[in-house]
């Protein structure tokens, strides 16, 4: 790794966030098996592979961040950004492997009506294991609204999934407590549930992201008012707007008084795309064309 990649790396939010997150996945990993094998909970050694995983899409969300950094080129002459989007697809279909794996497995425990009955170390480790994850959670989705990022944004899920996955090992704790033994199945259902369908809206959003799919409708009112607050733009049309990684392209027409000189259209167009920028939450990348509006041209011509 190059030292400018380096400090660039160092630099990013998301990758510090991410890295911070591997660390913690090793030290639960390693804390989760070495408890799982003395006191033979199965369920504390599933949770460690769960928080294996975690580390496997954190790799992945990384590797997608640093493709995502390389400049513009002749191959992909608008970046590429969606080598990050890309990674969040990863990340939603482990999210939803590991959502199935956890349900499957609470079902089959289920039906061969076996017990559980973790030990006070099983219970402490899943509760610690909960509020990590739980933290890295919150931490990581704030960065990922920050700076638009679905690859984050499906990382914190999955950072989230694991705590759920600490839930049906602590719930089975509990219900040996008040003895009831099929507490963690039930709860693994649910949470794997869950997990899926968090997986889901997360792979939803991706691939309309692949897709060509446009922004929402709240950012696309930002967008319009934007538009109709630069002073000189009579009207607009042919809006169309995209995602690329973190960033948003935007082109539109505007029309203009048929009577400017070059030089003041394309001062108008300048402050449209000035104004598209800081309506935006994260970098912009605006086009605008410049019309006359020949509706005020024929208007002249009549008079």
């Amino acid at each position: 790794m190059s030292q400018a990649h380096s400090i660039r790396t160092s630099r990013d939010p998301g990758a510090r966030v991410t890295i911070v997150g591997i660390v913690w996945n090793i030290l639960l990993l390693g804390v989760k098996l070495i408890v799982g094998f003395f006191t033979g909970s199965a369920g504390l050694i599933a949770d460690g592979i769960h928080s294996g995983s975690d580390m496997a899409t954190d790799l992945a969300v990384l590797g997608g961040m640093h493709l995502a950094r390389r400049k513009a080129d002749a191959d992909h002459p608008y970046g590429h950004g969606r080598f990050e989007t890309l990674a969040g697809g990863i990340v939603a279909g482990v999210l939803i492997l590991v959502g199935g794996f956890i349900s499957w497995e609470g079902i089959v425990a289920l039906y061969r009506a076996v017990h559980s009955f973790p030990g006070p170390a099983v219970m402490c480790v899943a509760a610690a294991s909960i509020g990590v994850k739980e933290w890295m959670y919150r931490r990581t989705v704030t960065v990922a609204r920050s700076v638009g990022s679905a690859a984050l944004h499906a990382n914190a899920w999955h950072h989230r999934s694991d705590a759920m996955s600490s839930i049906a090992v602590l719930a089975g704790g509990v219900g040996s407590l008040i003895g009831w033994g099929h507490a963690d199945q039930l709860a693994s259902i649910i949470v794997g549930l869950m997990v899926v369908a968090a997986g889901g809206k997360t792979l939803v959003a991706v691939l309309h992201e692949l897709t060509e799919g446009g922004l929402a409708q709240d950012e696309l009112s930002k967008i319009e008012d934007a538009i109709e607050s630069v002073d000189g733009t009579r009207e607009w049309h042919d809006l169309r707007t995209r995602r690329v990684g973190r960033e948003t392209f935007i082109d539109l027409h505007v029309l203009v008084n048929p009577g400017l000189s070059i030089v003041d259209a394309h001062r108008i167009s300048s402050d449209v795309e000035g104004a598209l920028r800081r309506a935006c939450d994260h970098p912009a990348n605006v086009t605008v064309h410049v019309e006359p509006d020949l509706e005020e041209l024929r208007k002249r011509e009549e008079r």
